[in-house]
């Protein structure tokens, strides 16, 4: 998953489970603040594009950029930090995630902030990608699978609830005090990390090379890719303009804060409930993700929009998001078990540079043809997710 593997010759065979479950949660926290500053824009378009005088169209370059650089840092900074503490990294990206979330708070320009979303991606391409693995390093081996779920648990827990709790905090004191709650958030990680987390010294070696070995090795390899790109790139199309279309649809904007509150506690339950079916009915969650995802977002296109049934709809459209993670990596690592590092740095990117080319294609959508558009085009892609397992092959990877 990262250039770390377990049995490395500084480690101790066996790690302390409590400072190991300590360092573990402070990644997570980590992982969780970086995730939350990623998406954060999403719930706060429309007061973003306010105050600087923006298009949403242009507004959503907040998300396409950190995106963009984020799939091409992940494979980046995994191999150039190969010989690097991996405690030292994981500090130093976490420091300027914090630090670039202040710079947002205080920005009087939109160049300012888009180059902090720049440096954002750089961090969250870095830091997911090493970040999967570290529980090989930390906890007892009977513990690995259990903290690496929990590691996990923050991309989707900053996925599902952090945007909604940032857009309240938003609605409340203003974006800039949203961006700035994430900018200490991270810096508390930080310091977490440099008290809890021991030295974590790389012993395998990650080249470039490897990127492209991996999508060689199967068909799964590449379905996993494609669905991935697909799922994502549907989603963010969509879900980045929600909030101005349920505004345009005569939704409060208190009551939009609750609703994306909704779809993340929706997020939290398909988490748990992919987590308990990937074992042993991997390909069909990944055909119901894409066919709820479609149906969600058509559904969200044609039915009136009273708080109620948008309340059912996000519920639907939570749980699909929700599972996405946890089943995509799951689908990734079975299908590359002997490439794990290298496969995971390929979903990372790919996760990440769907999420700038939703947002990015949404937007040039919105502009054009107006905020419903992304509906049917995020469900045009998701749709295609179901098909695709059929290309893997019949057999589970």
């Amino acid at each position: 998953m990262t250039a770390i593997d377990a049995g490395s010759p500084d480690a101790a065979q066996d790690p302390a489970p409590v400072r190991g479950w300590l360092a573990i949660l402070a990644v997570t926290l980590g992982i969780f603040a970086l995730m939350t500053s990623e998406l954060l824009p999403v719930g706060l378009l429309t007061p973003i594009g306010t105050a600087l005088d923006l298009t949403e169209g242009t507004t959503a370059l907040m998300v396409t950029v950190p995106g963009l650089v984020a799939a091409v840092a992940a494979p980046l900074v995994t191999v150039a930090t190969t010989r690097i503490d991996r405690r030292l990294v994981l500090a130093l990206l976490i420091g300027i995630v914090g630090a670039a979330n202040l710079a947002s708070a205080l920005a009087t320009s939109f160049a300012v902030v888009l180059l902090a979303r720049f440096l954002i991606g750089i961090s969250v391409g870095g830091f997911w990608s090493l970040a999967g693995g570290i529980a090989l390093r930390l906890v007892p081996e009977r513990h690995v699978a259990r903290a690496t779920a929990v590691v996990f648990g923050g991309v989707e827990t900053a996925s599902v609830l952090g945007v909604p709790a940032g857009t309240l905090t938003g609605d409340l004191a203003g974006w800039r005090t949203a961006f700035a709650a994430v900018g200490v958030l991270g810096l508390i990680s930080l310091a977490c990390m440099v008290i809890v987390m021991p030295k974590v010294a790389p012993q395998r070696t990650l080249t470039f090379a490897d990127l492209p070995r991996v999508l060689r090795t199967g068909r799964a390899v590449r379905a996993g890719i494609a669905m991935t790109f697909l799922a994502i790139t549907g989603h963010f199309t969509a879900y980045t303009f929600l909030r101005p279309i349920l505004h345009d649809d005569g939704v409060a904007d208190g009551m939009i804060s609750v609703l994306l509150l909704v779809f993340g506690v929706a997020g939290v339950c398909g988490n748990f409930l992919a987590g308990a079916l990937v074992a042993t009915r991997l390909r069909q969650t990944v055909c119901g993700i894409g066919l709820l995802l479609a149906a969600a977002m058509a559904a969200v296109a044609t039915v009136g929009h009273d708080v109620p049934s948008a309340a059912a709809i996000l519920v639907v459209w939570g749980l699909a998001y929700g599972a996405v993670p946890v089943t995509f990596q799951t689908w990734m690592l079975n299908a590359a078990p002997a490439a794990t590092e290298a496969a995971s740095s390929l979903y990372v990117s790919t996760f990440n540079l769907s999420i700038a080319l939703g947002a990015f294609a949404g937007g040039l959508a919105v502009d054009a043809a107006g905020p419903v558009s992304v509906l049917w085009i995020g469900g045009a892609l998701a749709v295609l997710v179901a098909p695709l397992v059929t290309v893997a092959g019949r057999r589970q990877p």
